[in-house]
């Protein structure tokens, strides 16, 4: 006969397991989940839902510090599915979009000389440049498009709606191979968003 899934204050057990050990491994900065390995994979109900929310079995949880701890741990693989790791197990995370948000910017100079700082909705700042690019993706439909920077490995930001405002604020038209392209300079690095022209037509 099969086992009976785990009850919500069985799961809840569980986080609270789990969030004691991340707490030991978090002391010292984010801990070094990239040389982790373990063959234990579990599935308690974590999801991060498009808004930057994270749950558990459809329940908000909503201590921004629990939150930030369980943010500490959480790894990209190479399958494209997010896993809280620590040495001894690895925890599936169901990621609807991007597991943050980029919702403030900060932005110094102007031309090649700008640059560009996001903070997440868990208070992390992120310079953009070569090590921290923003990547935009074209939406199939209204052609509008939605863009991302790379926090760290693997886990990247979405900008929220009034901050992709705020960037086209900043944007400037580069010629790339020929082509009038519209894109962001941060940090001696140009980030195109895609043809001028085309662009135009799509508004």
């Amino acid at each position: 006969m099969s086992a009976s899934p785990p009850s919500q204050q069985e799961r809840a057990s569980q986080l609270r397991d789990l969030a004691g050990d991340i707490n030991a491994l978090a002391a010292e900065g984010l801990p070094p989940v990239h040389l982790w390995n373990p063959s234990h994979c579990g599935d308690i109900g974590l999801a991060i839902a498009s808004d930057g929310s994270w749950s558990l079995e459809n329940s908000p949880i909503r201590r921004d510090r629990l939150v930030k701890l369980f943010a500490s741990v959480l790894r990209r693989d190479d399958d494209g599915c997010h896993y809280l790791v620590t040495p001894v197990e690895k925890i599936i995370v169901s990621v609807a979009d991007a597991p943050f948000l980029a919702v403030e910017m900060a932005v110094t100079g102007e031309g090649r000389e700008q640059r560009l700082a996001l903070r997440t909705n868990l208070d992390d700042w992120v310079e953009v440049d070569c090590d921290h690019p923003l990547r935009f993706v074209e939406h199939p439909v209204d052609r509008a498009f939605k863009p991302y920077v790379l926090v760290r490995s693997r886990l990247e930001a979405r900008l929220t709606r009034a901050l992709v405002y705020d960037l086209i604020e900043h944007a400037a038209i580069q010629q790339l191979e020929g082509v009038e392209t519209l894109g962001v300079w941060s940090n001696g690095t140009f980030f195109p968003i895609g043809s001028a022209a085309e662009l135009e037509r799509t508004r």
